[in-house]
Formats: structure tokens, C-alpha cells, sequence
């Protein structure tokens, strides 16, 4: 089996003096449909062309529900750094039904519901199907998140196009390097206040959706040249819906501003928390 698993569509066009390697795939992208893409307009960088070669360059991170891949997307003898060409990016897979139990609390998914009544019950039963199901929930919850706060101009990594429970999207970092998180990132004091700014205008930004991260720390924070990007949204909150909303979206404002407060950056979670509430309803 490749290392890319089964499920993709090998394009019937592909060259035929190309020969895969190890840890090669024809790109993905002519099997996905328009609604697993990004949203319009679409990066300069991003590779769209069908004659593409997806190059597995090594592993990021692993994690209990999903691991983070490299992906170099580029057109054969093209030249790197050409806008369109190649370009590199970052591919997380939701695990399967045997390697992940899908323990995220059930505080988050709380009025969210399945389409279907068959999904529904087989996911509160956890049987093998409904993990299944699951990874696939998560994959399309985290890949919907992406593409709408991308559109409202939030600082997330732009996402690329989901297939099956395998999101690709920007890779946050240079050189195969990903950016730190702010819980790694070395800043001096003045850089943390400037983070706090960004951190404070992208709970505003949630709010404004009537959203909570659910799960915001500074481990799903990256620095990326003085820019904060927020990351794993799986478990994105709708604030009025859930009734666990606002106590998730308290607990954000606590931990980040926990956080700071540690590193010498005086604030007032109280008052934060109070100030995200009224975005809410405004």
C-alpha cells in the first residue's frame, strides 16, 4: 500500500514517462469536487495544475487523532519558487477506526448532529463504523472552520482541500521547518505584548462568528515572522448552540491570558472574557 493510502484517483492522463517513486502520488486535486476546495481567490502559490506529483518529505508531528505530514506539490522539471509549480505543504490525516478512538469530549460536539439518524447512533454507540464516521466528522469540521475564517480574514492557515479525512493546507514555516509554537517561540517582551494584541483580535475574530476554538493554549498558537496563526480547530464551538459554549470560550480567554500573565504581560482575563461575550451579541 502506498504511503498515501488507497483511496486517491491516479489522473488518466499521467505521463507516461514519469515513473512514482517511494512516497509519490499524482495530485489530488482534479478528484476533489468544488466544495472540498479552498476558498476563492486562491494563493498564487497553490499548485492546481493536474499533471502535479504530491512528494511526502517526512512527518511534522504525531497525535492521538491525527499526524501532520510534509507535502511537496510541484509540476515535474519545474522550477522551485515558480508560483503555481511547486510549493510546499502540510497534510494532516485523521487516524482510522483502529488507530484512534476519537476521545474529544462530547462537551464539544454538543448541537451538533450527523444528517444522518444511522451516523448519529452509531457514533454515540462508538462502534467501529461510527469511529469511522467520526474521523470523518473531524476532518470536515476542521476543514469548514479553515475555509470560513480564512474568508472573515482571520490568520489561519489557508486550507487546500480536504479528501476523506485528509485536510491539506499552507504550511506554516520555511525550509521544511515549522514555525514555533508561542509556547516554544524565544520573544522578548516586547514582541510577547504585540502577540497578545494579535491574540486578543483573534478571539474577537471567533467571537464575531458566535464561535469558541474550544481548545486555544499557547500550543495551538504559531509565531511565524511576528504573526500568530491559530491552528487545530476540529473541536470549533458554536457558542450559542452548545451549552457548554460560553464556559469553553471562558476557558480560552483564561488560558491565554494565564499564559501571558506568566510571561510578564499584565491583563485582565475578567475583562477580555466580558468583551468577547458582547461580540457575541453585537
Amino acid at each position: 500500500m502506498s504511503v498515501f493510502g488507497d483511496d486517491f484517483v491516479v489522473p488518466t492522463f499521467a505521463y507516461a514517462d514519469v515513473t512514482l517513486g517511494e512516497g509519490q502520488r499524482w495530485s489530488t486535486w482534479p478528484a476533489t469536487m468544488p466544495t472540498e476546495r479552498g476558498p476563492e481567490p486562491r494563493p498564487d502559490w497553490l499548485v492546481t495544475s493536474a499533471g502535479a506529483i504530491d512528494t511526502e518529505l517526512g512527518i511534522v508531528k504525531t497525535g492521538k487523532e491525527a499526524d501532520l505530514f510534509l507535502i511537496e506539490r510541484a509540476v515535474p522539471d519545474a522550477s522551485p519558487g515558480v508560483p503555481g509549480q511547486t510549493s510546499v505543504l502540510a497534510a494532516k490525516r485523521y487516524r482510522s477506526a483502529e488507530q484512534s478512538d476519537f476521545h474529544r469530549s462530547s462537551s464539544y460536539t454538543a448541537g451538533r448532529r450527523e444528517r444522518r439518524s444511522r451516523d448519529q447512533r452509531a457514533i454515540e454507540r462508538k462502534s467501529a463504523y461510527g469511529r469511522t464516521v467520526a474521523a470523518g466528522q473531524w476532518a470536515a469540521a476542521e476543514f469548514g472552520a479553515l475555509c470560513e475564517f480564512w474568508r472573515r480574514g482571520l490568520p489561519v492557515p489557508y486550507p487546500v482541500q480536504i479528501s476523506y479525512t485528509e485536510i491539506l493546507m499552507e504550511f506554516i514555516g520555511e525550509d521544511g521547518v515549522a514555525a514555533p509554537r508561542l509556547a516554544n517561540a524565544v520573544l522578548s517582551h516586547a514582541e510577547l505584548v504585540d502577540c497578545f494584541d494579535q491574540v486578543i483580535a483573534i478571539l474577537h475574530g471567533f467571537a464575531a462568528a458566535q464561535t469558541a476554538h474550544g481548545d486555544l493554549s499557547p500550543y495551538n498558537l504559531l509565531v511565524h515572522h511576528g504573526r500568530v496563526v491559530v491552528i487545530d480547530l476540529p473541536q470549533l464551538v458554536d457558542v450559542i448552540a452548545n451549552p457548554n459554549g460560553f464556559e469553553l470560550l471562558e476557558r480560552d480567554v483564561r488560558n491565554v491570558c494565564t499564559w501571558f500573565e506568566r510571561q510578564g504581560v499584565p491583563n485582565d482575563a475578567d475583562a477580555l472574557f466580558a468583551e468577547v461575550c458582547a461580540e457575541i451579541f453585537a
